[in-house]
């Protein structure tokens, strides 16, 4: 008896032994520590319960001071106003929004054909956190100083906005806007502009999923995605004109995927996906990654870039040297792409073209990459440039017909491979002209066909009509 007890202690000291030693949950995309145990909050007005407002003005003029501040309950708001001017000197209100016009720390708040205004600095529009969920509709939100997001969420907040204006003007105040501790930020339709330096239309230290809107930023990057984060774009239009370089950025870009290391985002992928969407680069690079791991997926998107190559990997004076390259996945599904890939010696790139993808451009022109294959299905295309090195080639036309080499070089491994050797738009226009007379033979038979309808119809009116008239 006393061995049977010794053996049950022993396996129960055990299993608590090893749950102790267990490598804790890891926490979910869109999370970092956020601890607010020391954070006071400050609301002029306080909802701690269910409520109605219809036609209302909520107003704070006083610094680190709430305009709307909700603690409980479910509330809507109907046609109301709400302005918020004092200011704020810390990031605290960046983590926590104890000096937003409206904040969300736990509950759920509807907002429906309102206006929201900030004319402080570290004045946020309308933010959600922890255990906060709002949802906007139909209304505007303006902010004008520096710090001052539009639409926001930290710590874990939800908040769906449809139909909502956003514009900002000041610096480091993205309209589309998170922060430590991330969340859940939807965005259907509606419009989405700032003209500040820093101030991207979107800054991503959570899961954003933006449809059916315009985005459009005039002074910084068009998308910021920061660490283990993630922004999803469908039928959506973003234009960007990166004119002003902010804090460690060497270049000009528009869709820029790295790891700050300032403890606002888990290390990990960056992921950003595009479907049915249009992007505008006026000026740098359509995409840059430093730092991080990412994933880049594109499904039928239409690119446009003035005057910028259309993805850099490189190392950057984010992270440490020598180990701040970026390692990507680029993968595309019924794509077309224009312009050239770099990658520097400490990244690497696996670029993915599939399901009548298109490519023209330079891979690697200057053989820098650590690694970088190329993964090719028989009906995408390749149109080089400028020569190109790729470490390794998997594609399914064993011939390589489908890879244009257009007077250049292809290396892979450092041999050379041969390709098509044809030119690609020759090919083109002669498929467009035989599909113009295909098109055309289709439209002489219908034209014949709809004719011989037109004479059968006649021929049995006027045989009716001769009928009736021996009668």
């Amino acid at each position: 008896m006393k061995n049977k007890v010794f053996i049950v202690l022993l396996i129960s000291f055990l299993l608590i032994l090893i749950t102790c030693l267990a490598e804790p949950p890891a926490k979910p995309p869109g999370s970092a520590p956020n601890s607010n145990t020391n954070i006071s909050y400050n609301g002029k007005t306080v909802i701690n319960s269910d409520k109605i407002f219809e036609n209302k003005t909520f107003t704070s003029s006083s610094n680190s001071e709430i305009a709307l501040l909700i603690t409980d309950g479910k509330s809507t708001i109907n046609s109301c106003t709400i302005t918020k001017k004092g200011s704020e000197g810390s990031e605290t209100s960046d983590f926590y929004g104890t000096n937003a016009a409206v904040l969300v720390k736990k509950g759920t708040l509807n907002i429906n054909d309102s206006t929201v205004i900030t004319t402080g600095s570290y004045a946020n529009a309308v933010f959600s956190y922890d255990k906060g969920i709002i949802n906007i509709n139909n209304s505007n939100i303006e902010t004008n100083l520096n710090n001052s997001g539009g639409v926001m969420v930290t710590g874990g907040g939800i908040l769906n906005a449809t139909n909502v204006k956003v514009k900002t003007t000041g610096n480091s105040s993205a309209a589309i806007r998170s922060d430590r501790g991330g969340g859940e930020l939807n965005v259907k339709k509606g419009s989405y502009e700032t003209t500040g330096k820093g101030s991207p239309t979107i800054y991503s230290t959570a899961a954003i999923t933006v449809e059916e809107s315009n985005l459009k930023s005039t002074s910084s990057e068009g998308i910021v995605i920061e660490g283990n984060n993630s922004v999803k774009l469908k039928n959506t239009k973003i234009e960007d004109t990166n004119e002003t370089l902010n804090g460690n950025s060497e270049t000009y870009k528009n869709i820029f995927l790295y790891q700050s290391m300032s403890g606002d985002a888990n290390e990990g992928e960056s992921i950003f996906t595009s479907e049915n969407s249009e992007i505008i680069t006026n000026k740098g690079d359509t995409f840059y990654i430093t730092n991080t791991k990412a994933n880049i997926s594109l499904i039928n998107n239409k690119f446009t870039n003035k005057d910028g190559d259309f993805l850099r990997i490189e190392k950057s004076k984010w992270g440490n040297q020598g180990s701040n390259g970026g390692d990507v996945t680029l993968d595309t599904n019924n794509q077309d792409i224009n312009g050239n890939i770099l990658v520097d010696s400490i990244s690497s790139l696996t670029f993915n073209l599939k399901e009548k993808s298109f490519f023209k451009g330079s891979i690697n022109n200057e053989n820098k990459a650590s690694k970088l294959e190329l993964i090719l299905s028989k009906d995408s295309i390749v149109i080089l440039t400028k020569d190109s090195y790729l470490s390794k080639l998997n594609n399914e036309d064993s011939s390589n017909q489908n890879i244009y080499l257009n007077g250049n070089k292809l290396y892979v491994d450092g041999k050379e491979v041969q390709g098509n050797k044809g030119k690609y738009k020759e090919i083109k226009k002669q498929e467009k002209k035989e599909e113009k007379k295909s098109i055309s033979s289709k439209h002489l038979i219908a034209l014949l066909g709809v004719i011989a309808l037109i004479i059968i119809i006649l021929s049995v009116l006027i045989t009716v009509i001769k009928r009736n008239r021996r009668r």
